[in-house]
């Protein structure tokens, strides 16, 4: 099994890594041309192109940071499209809104034959690293079975939603409650401390009970402690929640807490903490604060 990896970020990495050490042969292109030196050392391949990786894989994984950006690799000059056909697999695994998902993988059926399978992903690249993801996954069936191998290196859970678009429309889903979980967990422990709990002990107390969750057995004590080593960034959930209410907006479809927790973002990278990791929610919640 041969399979290109375009667009090699934090994610991107962290997916062609897991490959790499599943013995995939791995062929790589990024626009940054230092992108992925430490998996070429690995025994991963650079190409220089995306045409010149699709040529030399099976299947092409896809991990960018918007629409237009993936329109680019896949359309534009010396991209995907130029070797693809209906022997081969797209499967995408970045963040982008539904619509444009559903209209991508309809022009590169009708261009060049090759199938597109929208891929989602929830769990960071931890657990990219450790094939343990959850994918939410869309696409015709036919495609999704052909996407199976791969993606069962990749992830733990995996749910076909429907046709293209669907995955990414779940993964909207997925972001609005973590955005709205990271919110609370940060308010929580600024009322714990406010009130002189020690935030740090609230996860085990509260394990098992209606108001668990990962996020909280994962970020509460890390914001208590305001330990903002890098797990995630807060502008790449801005973005997500930016797609989800322009979804809604053209729906008509009520989104009164995303609206508010877009809003929340939006001041976080406003003050310059975009590339911050999601710990750094707990800046809304200092201001007046005395420094322990």
């Amino acid at each position: 099994m041969k399979v290109a990896v375009i667009g090699v970020g934090v994610m991107g990495s962290a997916i062609a890594g897991r490959l790499v050490d599943c013995g995939v042969e791995v062929h790589l292109h990024d626009r940054q041309p230092d992108a992925g030196r430490d998996l070429l050392a690995r025994g991963a391949r650079r190409a220089q192109s995306a045409a010149a990786a699709t040529a030399a894989a099976d299947v092409v994984i896809t991990s960018l940071n918007s629409a237009d950006i993936v329109e680019a690799a896949v359309f534009g000059p010396g991209g995907v499209a130029e070797a693809a056909d209906d022997t081969r697999l797209l499967i995408d695994m970045s963040s982008i809104d539904p619509g444009a998902t559903a209209r991508l993988a309809q022009r590169l059926a009708n261009e060049t034959g090759m199938g597109w399978v929208d891929a989602p992903l929830s769990g960071g690249a931890p657990a990219a690293s450790e094939g343990k993801m959850t994918l939410m996954m869309g696409g015709s069936a036919a495609d999704i079975a052909r996407a199976e191998p791969v993606l069962a290196l990749l992830s733990a859970r995996r749910t076909h939603l429907g046709p293209a678009g669907a995955g990414q429309t779940v993964k909207l889903i997925n972001q609005i409650l973590c955005a709205l979980n990271f919110l609370a967990v940060a308010e929580a422990v600024r009322f714990a401390e406010g009130n002189g709990i020690d935030a740090t002990q609230i996860p085990d107390a509260l394990a098992g009970g209606r108001a668990d969750s990962r996020i909280l057995q994962e970020f509460m004590a890390k914001m208590a402690r305001r330990d903002f080593s890098p797990t995630g960034r807060i502008d790449n959930m801005l973005k997500d929640l930016e797609t989800a209410q322009a979804s809604a907006f053209a729906g008509r479809i009520p989104l009164p807490l995303t609206s508010l927790a877009t809003d929340l973002h939006r001041m976080l990278v406003a003050g310059g903490y975009g590339p911050a990791d999601s710990a750094e929610y707990m800046h809304l919640f200092d201001f007046g604060r005395a420094e322990p």
